[in-house]
């Protein structure tokens, strides 16, 4: 973060609205702007609060962010700003890429983004002369049917341009919890181990199998060659083991620290679901939405009451250092994860075979977060060299950090790409699966707004952000607010295929006319009721950004007494 705002020419920010959401970071970024000068583009259905420090605002149609970046990439290539040295010498893939953004001229993608022709060429001349620019996104750009395609073209983008791997450059997920990057790099994936290695490696099977004790194990991937008793294949994302609870095929849930009944789309069907699951166990440290529909209740612990560490979006490791002692009958969450595994252990299914307890880390049998620490330096080559010691004398690791004495990497990929050569990716713009039609004619978009967090179990128990942000909000444009005959002081129901849901207007000028904007954060008025569950094909994340609804003045309730 410091790097980028010190150093980047320009900001490309698309499908963030960074001064809401991380607002640290968007201070920094406004800073830039103000007191050195740097440039700013801003690429969001939304007048956010960032267009005020911009220096163009695309104002794309959702849904159609891949459009918009072959658009800019093609002027970028006729106007003769690419970077030749770098595609030569750290890219393949170029000629097809090449082939499918000749595709998009600013006519066409005007007409699909309803972006103005020289708003589109303006953009692009500033990111072709202004070296480094650094890209930033979050949730509106992933929370699509093309969420990866979206990446690989950002990526395309930086890698045309050749601001990789250089200071003030780079392509930016700005990572949406305080410890979501963390949780990836511990292997809180369906489809690798600790450090992104794959399930599908033999090499990283056998490792991991021979630390667990898991050599024994039968493969429980079925016709597939392994050298180990840990299944190959990858597992199951929380948008497929839900619906698939219908199914028969998920019998159990462990939810812990998540509420999906608010924040994981088409919150009807996952209330079905959850009523119909034979077992569902849930650790939290407050009653959700989510816990009434719990077998068994876990009583876990906050921030305050935890050692250990959390990765941030710059990939930094960063301690954590209980304030407080455990509340209640509160345990750590690794002491009842860890307890649970132990009785597992104790209790095997009938036939099963056990681990071999000899075996380095498989016995649960952990006293500390310290020594957890030591086992992700064992078995996660990029965590190798971090630990407690080094954090609490105040050392800034940014991982990979190899060695214990390795200074850590604040910027990735300066000598070349983990795959070796930087594979730009062809993409075409594919609309979204359900647009606006003449039952639903208007698109809704989600999102957060700056007071409340996720589903608001921690946010809305607090007095002074529930004065300044008391109940859900549908943002609606002036025009639309005319047509529809509604005031400030009026409530709307918004419906979509799913559900309905009614709240007070915000007739704001930060939507475009056609569009409303609602959030999750409040369970009697969830924008998540209306979202369309829809997913990627890759990485499984809904289509929270774009679906279908229609706007109706709500009735007035009948006065009490």
């Amino acid at each position: 973060m410091d790097d980028v705002s010190q150093n980047a020419e320009l900001f490309f920010v698309i499908g963030s609205n960074t001064t809401e959401q991380h607002p640290v970071f968007g201070t920094m970024l406004r800073r830039a702007v103000r007191f050195r000068g740097a440039k700013l583009i801003v690429a969001d259905p939304r007048r956010i609060d960032l267009v005020d420090f911009a220096t163009i605002h695309l104002q794309q149609k959702p849904g159609t962010d891949i459009a918009l970046l072959n658009g800019l990439m093609y002027l970028i290539l006729q106007n003769g700003h690419q970077n030749t040295a770098f595609i030569d010498e750290r890219t393949e893939g170029y000629e097809d890429f090449n082939e499918v953004v000749k595709q998009y001229p600013p006519e066409l993608v005007s007409q699909i983004t309803g972006v103005p022709e020289d708003l589109l060429r303006q953009a692009a001349e500033l990111m072709g002369t202004s070296k480094p620019m650094a890209t930033m996104w979050t949730l509106g750009i992933t929370q699509h049917v093309v969420g990866v395609r979206n990446v690989f073209s950002l990526s395309n983008l930086q890698m045309l341009l050749g601001n990789i791997g250089i200071p003030g450059g780079g392509a930016n997920p700005l990572r949406g919890q305080n410890n979501v990057q963390g949780a990836c790099d511990m292997g809180g994936l369906p489809n690798v181990y600790p450090a992104y290695q794959p399930v599908s490696s033999e090499v990283a099977r056998l490792k991991f199998s021979q630390a667990w004790g898991a050599s024994n194990l039968p493969n429980a991937g079925e016709g597939e060659t392994s050298v180990n008793g840990l299944d190959p294949r990858d597992g199951k994302t929380v948008t497929e083991l839900v619906p698939e609870i219908l199914e028969g095929k998920t019998k159990a849930l462990y939810v812990m620290g998540e509420n999906p009944i608010t924040s994981e789309a088409d919150s009807g069907h996952v209330r079905h679901c959850f009523q119909e699951v034979d077992f569902l166990a849930i650790q939290d440290i407050f009653p959700t939405e989510s816990t009434e529909y719990a077998d068994i209740l876990l009583p876990g612990v906050s921030f305050a009451e935890k050692d250990g560490t959390v990765t941030n979006t710059e990939r930094r490791v960063q301690m954590v250092r209980k304030a407080i002692p455990n509340l209640g009958d509160a345990r750590q969450d690794w002491e009842i994860i860890a307890e649970l595994s132990k009785l597992i252990l104790a209790n095997p299914a009938e036939g099963e075979r056990t681990l071999d307890l000899t075996a380095p880390w498989a016995g649960w049998d952990y006293q500390s977060p310290n020594q957890i620490m030591s086992e992700i330096n064992a078995l996660a080559p990029s965590y190798a060299g971090i630990t407690h010691q080094r954090l609490n004398n105040g050392e800034r690791l940014q991982w990979p950090v190899p060695s214990l004495d390795h200074p850590g990497t604040p910027i990735l990929h300066t000598n070349g790409f983990t795959r070796g050569k930087g594979r730009f990716m062809p993409v075409d713009h594919i609309p979204a699966p359900e647009l606006p039609d003449d039952e639903y004619p208007m698109t809704l978009s989600t999102g957060r707004v700056l007071y409340h967090w996720h589903g608001g179990a921690l946010s809305r128990r607090s007095k002074g952000l529930s004065e300044i942000y008391d109940e859900a909000l549908i943002e609606l444009s002036p025009q639309d607010a005319i047509k529809l005959s509604v005031n400030g002081n009026s409530r709307v129901k918004v419906s979509s295929r799913r559900g309905s849901i009614v709240a007070r207007a915000w007739i704001t000028e930060r939507v475009p006319e056609g569009m409303v904007f609602a959030n999750f954060h409040f369970p009697e008025a969830n924008a998540n009721e209306l979202t369309l569950a829809k997913l990627d094909p890759i990485a499984k994340i809904p289509t929270f950004k774009v679906c279908a609804i229609k706007v109706e003045l709500a009735e007035e309730p009948e006065p009490v007494g």
